[in-house]
This record gives structure tokens, sequence and C-alpha cells, in this order.
């Protein structure tokens, strides 16, 4: 046990902030499960965009956003939205702030808010400024889960979580459910193929290869992409190389609504995405695909998974492709033939 550690029972309320990307802020969902499970109230601050990932969250009380756009508002417009957000902060007299990233916002609140307490991790090269920010910091150490690399936050003020609230917990909602439910009846296999990062993508020729094969399988496939039209052209051209039947919901779904549908397939494939890590949060058996970014930090997370990786001594590098080139060999040369077994091993299981 630390000996400054955080006494969580005289801490009445505590704001979770995950100034990041949608996976990203889903990941740090056991976060909130872990501090209700000590009978702290929960808040959370993210992005506007990412915040149907955690809506809805049992162990979470309010959720408070930033505008990804109020950059772009002028000076006096700006002012009043960043002051409302802060006064209603501020009402909320937290005891503790959990900050889970590196955005310098956090090392603000937790000077301002008031909050007796504060985490953050630990960041060398931000200097005293950062340092001082916090009543603690917590090690950033490599080769980790993103799950367990956030609860560690917890563990730095004292809390050692229980393997129960480590589950990643999403909740479509019921108008989501039912929406999929009258949409896609039956059964059918989940095939999310793109990313806003080109480079962590299969070849368009491979999806359509293995999306044959899994028609002549027997199996219905429902194909997703975000509504960017990157995706969907990506989409398109994996459809224009294949002449099994598909369901295209490809930039037709919101967050919630995908949600909902990986919860009623019998497997999801893609590569490393927010809607593999959703697909992981809803129990759904997952084959995903790894290249640049590595499995061991950003894998399927607590359900039944298959990740398939190529033998290349470099990866996981984190570049965007081979030589910064967009394309990652260590994608481009997985086989349709591995990746087919893959799908059918879990799902015989």
């Amino acid at each position: 046990m630390v000996k400054d550690a955080v006494p969580l029972g005289e801490c009445g309320r505590a704001l979770v902030v995950k100034l990041r990307h949608h996976g990203d802020v889903l990941l740090a969902a056991p976060v909130l499960s872990a501090l209700r499970a000590q009978g702290v109230e929960v808040d959370a601050l993210v992005y506007d965009d990412t915040a149907p990932m955690l809506e809805g969250h049992p162990s979470l009380s309010q959720i408070h956003v930033v505008g990804r756009r109020w950059k772009t508002q002028g000076v006096l417009a700006r002012l009043s939205t960043e002051t409302a957000l802060f006064r209603r902060l501020r009402a909320r007299r937290y005891d503790l702030l959990v900050h889970l990233s590196e955005q310098p916002r956090g090392a603000w609140l937790a000077r301002t808010l008031g909050a007796r307490y504060s985490v953050a991790p630990r960041m060398p090269d931000r200097g005293s400024f950062w340092a001082g920010s916090f009543t603690h910091l917590y090690p950033i150490a490599p080769r980790r889960h993103q799950v367990e690399l956030n609860l560690d936050a917890l563990r730095r003020i004292g809390l050692q979580p229980d393997v129960a609230v480590r589950a990643v917990t999403f909740v479509p909602g019921q108008d989501a459910e039912r929406k999929i439910e009258q949409l896609i009846p039956g059964p059918f296999v989940h095939v999310h193929p793109a990313s806003r990062w080109r480079f962590k993508c299969w070849p368009a020729d491979k999806n359509a290869e293995l999306i044959e094969r899994l028609s002549a399988d027997g199996m219905r496939v429902v194909v997703t992409a975000a509504p960017d039209p990157e995706e969907r052209a990506f989409v398109n051209e994996i459809l224009k190389r294949t002449k099994a039947s598909v369901v295209n919901l490809a930039g037709q779904l919101s967050i919630k609504e995908l949600g909902a549908l990986t919860a009623r397939a019998k497997l999801f494939f893609g590569v490393d995405s927010m809607p593999m890590h959703l697909a992981g949060a809803m129990g759904t058996p997952t084959v995903a695909l790894f290249g640049p970014s590595g499995e061991l930090e950003w894998g399927p997370w607590n359900v039944a998974h298959r990740v398939i990786r190529s033998s290349h001594s470099c990866r996981p590098c984190g570049l965007d492709g081979c030589g910064g080139g967009k394309v990652s060999e260590c994608l481009t040369f997985l086989s349709v033939d591995a990746v087919h077994a893959a799908v059918r091993e879990l799902l015989a299981k």
C-alpha cells in the first residue's frame, strides 16, 4: 500500500478527465466502475463527439463536454463557453480529479477546481508546472494494456481495483437496440474493415475475398464504417470486388446503434479501431488484425478473440505506414487463409 494513499472514504465526488479519441474514452470506463464501487460519485469530462461512449454508464453521475470546435469560435464566444463549463465543474465541488491523458487542460483544472486530491500520468518533459499541478503522478508503463494503464491512476492513489470492475461497459440504449433488432433480424457476422487511419487497414481485395468466403460458409455479412467519406469509399471499393450479398450499413449508424449491432453479431471482424473495442465491451467474439499498433496495449479486452499479426521484427512501430508511406506491410502481408481460419475457429466455439 502506498504511503500517500487518498482516503476515498472522504471523497464524495470525483471528476475523471479523458480528452482523447472514441476508443480511448471507452477504455477508460473501468475507472468509473472502480471509483463507484468505493462509494464515490463519478462525473466525466470528455470531448463532445466522444460522449456517447460513456452516456448511460451505470457508474456515471454527470458527463461534461469540451467542444472539438470551440477553437474555431471567436474570442468572446469561446470565453463565454469555457467560463460556463468551468462554473458547472466548479459547482460540483470535486474532492478528487483523475486525469488520464497528457492533455494540458487537466493541469489547469487540477489547479483551479479546488479538488483536494488529483492524479495524472508522469510526464517528465512537461516540467514543474505539470508536476506541481497534481498531488499524485503515476508512471506510464510500456507494453501495458490501456485499460490497465488507466487503472494505474487509481493504483497510484491506493486503490487496487477488483477484477470484477475491470470490464469495459458500453450502454447502447433501448432505442438503438430496437432499431437494430428490426433492421437486422437473425444471425450475422459484423465486418468493420475501415479506420480513420488508412495505414491501419487491410487491403480491399483481401477484405473482399474474406467476405466471399464467409458468405460461402453460409454466414450473413453486415458491413459498417464511419460516416467519413474516405471510410465509406473504402467500403465501396471492397464491395465492388465481391459478388457476395452483403448488408451495407456504412455511415448509416450512430455510435449507440453500432454498439447495439455488434452486440447481436455472432462475431466481429476488423482492425485496431473503436468498433473493435466496442465489440469487446459488448462481449462479441472478435477477430482483429494488428499491424503498426500493438495488441498488448490495444488488443481486444476481456472477450474471446483471435489477434492476427505478422512476424515483422519492426512491429509495432507506431508509424503511418512503412517509411511513412501510408501502407503497412505488416498488414498487407497477412493472408486471407489465416484470417478465415481464425473466424471459423471462434465461430465453432
